[in-house]
């Protein structure tokens, strides 16, 4: 069974990206998303397409290259970052499994303990350990609702929407580039990507999506952050969302840890516990 939402319009941002917006579908049962009409928020906010936006593939594990400077072992927010995966994401399709019958897109060689659909965008909140970058506040839709400490990324884990070739996929937002880190006006804002390396790239999107959305490196999509109420089940919500830690900074394992040392404190004053006081003589 499907739901199909209200079509809500979008203002291009560019005269070439003056086509009719995507159209999306939101699946109410656990099967294979076909688009057709995007859906609302909660609150009524729509946050705007960037349209035609170059993709590449990057993935946990990956070695520099001459188009990908920096190894991904580890990213901006995660310095165990592949350790915490559970892995190397192999992209290569022989290693990987990819499959809309069963919602199933991940490597073939363990069940990866964070989401498998993640993506990077050229910019990062944090300017070093303990501070924000100074535009932080200012640029950022959802910056001031978190309220977060000083230096406390608000960009990890945040959801966003891709669509391409007449299908959207669910994902999070992982790591920062492709090149740049500094480009919060075309993030946020309404410019065109500042990067003109490798076919002016300007979002990396992980195997899972590669395969979901049939999009390969220098492929234009659109995109979108989308609220995390919004986001439907599908295979970017079987793995690894027990561990995340939310876009305020939850921290759900930190959060399971602090209420079993809870229950272990109450059955360790319960045990010490006279039999009279038991029975409340």
């Amino acid at each position: 069974m499907t739901l199909v939402a209200t079509s809500l319009g979008v203002q291009a941002q560019t005269a070439a990206s003056s086509s009719a917006m995507p159209r999306v579908i939101i699946p109410t049962a656990r099967q294979p998303i076909r688009t057709t009409r995007t859906p609302s928020t909660p609150n009524g906010q729509l946050y705007p397409w960037r349209q035609n936006i170059t993709a590449t593939v990057f993935w946990i594990g990956e070695q520099p290259t001459q188009n990908n400077p920096v190894p991904n072992c580890k990213s901006s927010w995660d310095q165990n970052w592949m350790a915490n995966y559970g892995g190397y994401d192999n992209p290569d399709p022989r290693a990987r499994v990819a499959d809309h019958r069963t919602s199933d897109f991940r490597p073939k060689g363990f069940i990866p303990r964070l989401n498998p659909f993640y993506i990077a965008l050229p910019y990062n909140d944090v300017l070093r350990h303990g501070v924000h970058k100074s535009e932080a506040s200012r640029v950022i839709p959802w910056f001031r609702r978190f309220n977060p400490k000083p230096g406390k990324t608000v960009l990890k884990g945040r959801w966003v929407q891709i669509y391409h070739g007449g299908r959207s996929c669910y994902a999070q937002w992982e790591d920062c580039g492709p090149f740049v880190t500094d480009d919060w006006s075309y993030v946020f804002g309404n410019s065109r990507p500042k990067n003109h390396n490798n076919k002016d790239a300007a979002i990396d999107i992980s195997p899972s999506i590669r395969d979901y959305l049939d999009l390969q490196s220098g492929e234009k999509c659109h995109w979108r952050f989308v609220e995390a109420a919004q986001v439907p089940y599908g295979p970017w919500k079987k793995y690894g969302n027990a561990n995340q830690v939310a876009a305020d900074g939850t921290d759900f394992e930190a959060k399971r840890r602090y209420l079993e040392y809870l229950r272990k404190l109450r059955d360790q004053q319960y045990q010490q516990k006279s039999l009279d006081q038991l029975q409340g003589r």
